[in-house]
């Protein structure tokens, strides 16, 4: 992936975010102290009206859903993209339609040693496309290459031993170079689903680290289109956390 030029302007992601007017600190972190409830903890909640409808629902006429399986605008390499990009994706493209599936990106990608397994390849290509369709367009190849370089070199950074893996700490650090501050039981659920021994090591290999990066990436990403102000919480529909959510589940 050395050949590759860093992120053309606009595309791909991997480097902390541009500074933002309400805040310079990564997303998430340590949350703030919490007011204390006088009531004491595990206590019998107050009574709650119930309902007998089914929990969910159809939204509302005024908020309707994007569809997660919307057609991909066709699209056009950016300006400047790297000729070995470009080749790699009609090499890929055998068919001509402008458009390459999930089984095609996998083979484009190993040819140039980033070897992922579908699911990996299936994150990839719905945070670039939002969209459940798999499949990807020439922009979106590139956002996608752009990015795993950037992510490839965070990797190295934060291996400082050169063992090929990276522990909790590194992990840590790694995400937090990338904008997002996760601590405490996040993290270890991060290490435990994404370490190959399930936890025993506490330690991720890069293919892994690219997986939880998109993980992390996808769930924040979404998480900050419903908090406008910034502030670190949000509000969501049933429907639209199971929306949220899924995708990561069933890639």
């Amino acid at each position: 992936m050395s050949d590759y030029p860093h992120n053309p302007s606009g595309y791909g992601y991997g480097q902390p975010p541009p500074s933002q007017m309400y805040s310079s600190a990564p997303y998430g972190g340590a949350p703030p102290s919490q007011m204390q409830s006088s009531a004491a903890y595990g206590g019998v909640p107050p009574s709650q009206p119930q309902s007998s409808a089914p929990y969910g629902g159809a939204p509302p006429p005024s908020q309707p859903y994007s569809n997660p399986f919307a057609s991909l605008t066709p699209s056009v390499f950016p300006p400047g993209t790297d000729p070995n990009v470009i080749s790699c994706f009609q090499m890929a493209d055998q068919d001509g339609s402008g458009f390459i599936d999930d089984k095609e990106l996998q083979k484009a990608l190993s040819s140039y040693n980033q070897s992922f397994g579908l699911r990996s390849v299936h994150l990839l290509m719905y945070l670039f496309t939002n969209t459940n369709i798999r499949k990807i367009g020439p922009k979106e190849f590139t956002a996608v290459f752009s990015s795993l370089q950037n992510w490839r070199a965070i990797f190295e950074r934060f291996d400082k031993d050169r063992s090929g893996k990276i522990d909790s700490s590194e992990l840590r650090e790694a995400l937090h170079s990338l904008g997002y501050a996760v601590y405490g039981p996040v993290l270890e659920l991060l290490v435990s689903k994404f370490d190959k021994t399930g936890g025993m090591n506490k330690a991720i290999e890069y293919d892994n680290f690219i997986e939880c990066c998109l993980t992390v990436k996808g769930l924040t990403e979404k998480f900050k289109e419903k908090d406008t102000t910034y502030s670190g919480s949000a509000t969501f529909t049933y429907d639209s956390f199971m929306l949220t959510v899924l995708p990561f589940l069933i890639a």
